[in-house]
Order: C-alpha cells, then sequence, then structure tokens
C-alpha cells in the first residue's frame, strides 16, 4: 500500500484539511500517516481520519524515508518555520526523502513567493490532491 505522509505543526488545521480531502479521494486505497511537529496537531489531523500519526522531530525523520509521497504547507522545507517548530533536521528529512513533495504555498515566515495568486485553503487543498493524483499514478 501506498504511504502519503501529511506534515503539519502549529494547531494542524492545514494538515486536517488535507487528510479530509485525501481521505474522500483515496478512501482505504492509500495509507495515511499523520505527522505533527507537535501532539496537537497530529491529533487534529488523526481526528480527521488519518490512517496513524506520530508527531515530533524523530518521528518525521524516520517515517518520510518510507513514503511515497509528502504533503503539507511549504514551510515543512524550511529550517525554523512555524515559529521554530520546524527543526533543521526535519527540513533535512523532507528534502533528503527520494518521496514526491506536494506543497501548498502557505508559511507564517517573512517569505512571499512570486508569482502565486492567492487562493484560500479549500482551492490549495483541491489543487493538491489533484496533483497528488497525478504523482501517485508514476510512484
Amino acid at each position: 500500500m501506498k504511504r502519503i505522509c501529511v506534515i503539519d505543526g502549529q494547531g494542524g488545521g492545514i494538515g486536517a484539511t488535507l487528510i479530509r480531502y485525501l481521505k474522500a479521494q483515496y478512501g482505504e486505497t492509500v495509507e495515511l500517516v499523520a505527522l505533527g511537529t507537535n501532539a496537537i496537531a497530529t491529533a487534529q489531523m488523526l481526528k480527521a481520519g488519518a490512517n496513524k500519526g506520530a508527531s515530533g522531530e524523530n518521528a518525521i525523520c524516520r517515517t518520510v524515508a518510507g513514503a511515497q509521497c509528502i504533503v503539507g504547507p511549504i514551510a515543512i522545507t524550511w529550517a525554523n518555520a512555524m515559529l521554530g517548530e520546524l527543526t533543521p533536521k526535519m527540513a533535512e528529512a523532507v528534502m533528503s526523502s527520494p518521496a514526491a513533495k506536494i506543497l501548498l504555498p502557505l508559511s507564517q515566515e517573512n517569505v512571499e513567493i512570486v508569482g502565486l495568486s492567492r487562493e484560500p485553503l479549500p482551492h490549495l487543498v483541491e489543487a493538491a490532491v489533484a496533483e497528488l493524483k497525478e504523482v501517485m499514478r508514476h510512484v
């Protein structure tokens, strides 16, 4: 079974929204793993329907290595993002993973990504799920 890791921090709202949409798209045909930078984020993603979940640096670093796809806000690739919850080791593990990465252009950091239109979260998640569907055909 293919493993999709959804990573989020803070309150887990973005990750929970992703999990709900992914669950609606894939049902039980994929394993959705909620990886939170903290226990609250993981709990929210589990409530949204993730198959399993874990929290913290070691869990993220070990789990993303075996994933076919990683989904989350772009900040999961930036050291010290999410008010410091995203450690440099987590960012390195995400970017070093051979998994395909589907990233939402959302962050609380003082970063602007030029060329992107500002869209509400549901629109971004729908686009991410559509992109993931295409990526999963080739994984």
